[in-house]
């Protein structure tokens, strides 16, 4: 159900941050934990994460700091905040500089894996429904799951989709393969196989067929790119 979704748990309670990687990797989300507000900015700088579970009291910077940072940043990542204070006026605060959720310590998991799921699920929603993909004659559809080179439909794998949406979601812009493996496969190190080059190839076959301007593109010693110009 989940997809191999990561998730960046912020919580300074060492035994609450176990609990939730334990739980968090049984339901099958990729969930990483930092101790503070500053290691969490930093780690979610550019790493795909696709949620955050986010404590309000951490030490210097609190969550609602980090907050009010993500969103003054242009970051509309789906936040949860979890306190241990159940206050009507606490939660109205910490909604209010940009928490998408409110969870009150003690928490039963089944409640907060629910509440995970529903913010996917707009969060989801809301880019299957607005986002294309389009480059060159290369368009891409998130709703219909329909790719095309011009006139001519393209059949993709789900992993196939998957890495293609990766890639044009950056258009010109290179991906390293570490970079594909945590965003694609849900992995945080390599597994010493040559998997992206195998599906960078499959994609190579459908995308740049022979008739076609080639639009995925190797930067040799970096990565992958999707873009109209070759490296």
């Amino acid at each position: 159900m989940s997809d191999s979704k990561r998730i960046l748990v912020v919580e300074d309670d060492a035994r609450i941050a176990q609990f939730l990687l334990r739980g968090l990797r049984t339901e099958g989300y990729v969930p990483d934990v930092v101790e503070n507000g500053t290691d969490a900015l930093a780690t979610l700088d550019g790493n795909g994460y696709e949620l955050v579970i986010l404590d309000v009291m951490l030490p210097g910077m609190d969550g609602r700091e980090v907050c009010r940072h993500l969103r003054t940043q242009g970051n509309d990542i789906p936040v949860l905040m979890l306190t241990a204070r159940d206050a009507v006026a606490d939660r109205v605060e910490g909604l209010r500089t940009g928490a998408d959720d409110y969870l009150t310590k003690p928490f039963a998991f089944d409640e907060l894996l629910a509440r995970i799921e529903a913010l996917l699920r707009r969060q989801g929603s809301y880019e299957e429904h607005k986002l294309e993909y389009r480059l060159d004659d290369l368009s891409m559809n998130l709703e219909t799951h329909d790719v095309r080179r011009g006139d001519e439909k393209i059949d993709l794998t789900p992993k196939e989709f998957a890495l293609l949406r990766y890639l044009l979601s950056g258009p010109g812009k290179v991906r390293s393969r570490t970079n594909i493996l945590e965003n694609v496969w849900g992995l945080h190190s390599d597994p010493m196989t040559n998997v992206v080059d195998v599906y960078i190839s499959h994609l190579r076959q459908k995308v740049d067929r022979t008739g076609h301007k080639p639009l995925i593109h190797t930067v040799r010693g970096f990565g992958y790119k999707a873009d109209m110009e070759s490296p």
